[in-house]
């Protein structure tokens, strides 16, 4: 197949994760081509593009106005895609004007809306609660697929290292979360509970960066650890003895997946994502109660659960793949 992906961020995060290893996968068996923002036209340094495989063929779209659904009909017309699969809003909205024979097909990263979804040929959910969202008048196809994690084990010594660069001592409890610093995520809440618990010999770190890091790091004082943006996740996992998730929302939740492989207890917020992969959680607690993530703070700072074994064979890369590729042919790709 010749296999379109489009995705215009200018970020780092889950859905660009999964857009980049679902294009580098499929470009083994297939012809796939990368259409994304040209960010050197705004001077700002690619945020992602160089993780995508050589094979992997890239179209880049300049500024200012990139994006009118025009110009992606006019280059899909002349490439000629077997499918175009886009990533997140801009992209969904982009697909309107290309037309049959080519397929499209969107993965609700978030959430189903109309105008970015509604013209599609075929929507993939990644969690069982996204499938209620999508009406039931909608005309295309529709799947479940789980997102997935490629387990990428820790450097030997990673723990020692990075426990030390952090200041953490190797008898401190170490709790932590990774990922992208915004509201959804609730660093915020965690911050405070873990003020609230108070727990002796207890260190909190906060790996990742985004737009609500300054205002966190001001909250949380010199003792929090916040080391920003990491190319080395499974490191940093080796580092911690408990992961948390306070987030808001999150809709699937890669990192749950990378924790897992981490062989880490588990404690989260009930969003869609943890109520789809609890199995082998700590039980889950309502979104935005800080008593409440305190208190199982309190609780397992005490009971110090030791590391365990997730069950991560239903997120192979390789079967959720060759899923994608089913669904696309069953939505008329050739």
């Amino acid at each position: 197949m010749r296999i379109a992906h489009l995705l215009f961020t200018k970020r780092f995060a889950g859905s660009e994760r999964y857009a980049i290893e679902l294009a580098n996968a499929q470009s083994a068996a297939h012809e796939v081509c990368f259409v994304l923002a040209d960010a050197a036209a705004e001077d700002r340094p690619d945020a992602w593009a160089h993780r995508l495989d050589p094979r992997v063929q890239q179209h880049r779209l300049t500024y200012p106005q990139f994006l009118p659904a025009t110009r992606i009909a006019r280059w899909a017309k002349a490439w000629r895609p077997d499918v175009c699969h886009a990533h997140l809003s801009f992209a969904c909205k982009a697909l309107a004007g290309v037309k049959p024979p080519t397929v499209r097909v969107a993965t609700l990263h978030i959430a189903y809306k109309a105008r970015q979804h509604g013209h599609m040929d075929g929507l993939i959910a990644i969690t069982p609660q996204q499938l209620v969202q999508i009406p039931p008048g909608f005309g295309g196809r529709v799947a479940q697929i789980n997102n997935w994690s490629q387990p990428r084990p820790a450097e030997p010594g990673a723990r020692e290292r990075l426990r030390a660069a952090w200041g953490v001592g190797p008898g401190d409890w170490l709790v932590g979360t990774l990922g992208r610093g915004e509201h959804s995520k609730g660093w915020d809440l965690l911050v405070q509970a873990f003020r609230q618990a108070a727990l002796p010999g207890a260190r909190l770190v906060l790996v990742g960066q985004g737009p609500d890091w300054q205002a966190v790091r001001a909250q949380a004082g010199a003792d929090v650890v916040m080391p920003g943006f990491t190319n080395e996740p499974a490191n940093c996992l080796a580092a911690l003895d408990l992961f948390v998730s306070a987030a808001r929302s999150e809709p699937f939740g890669l990192v749950f997946l990378e924790a897992m492989h981490a062989g880490l207890p588990i404690l989260a917020t009930a969003t869609e994502g943890a109520r789809h992969l609890q199995a082998g959680f700590e039980p889950l607690l309502p979104c935005g109660d800080v008593a409440a993530l305190a208190e199982a703070l309190t609780r397992l700072h005490a009971q110090r659960p030791a590391r365990r074994v997730h069950a991560t064979e239903p997120f192979a890369l390789p079967a959720r793949v060759a899923e994608i590729e089913a669904f696309y042919r069953a939505c008329g790709a050739r």
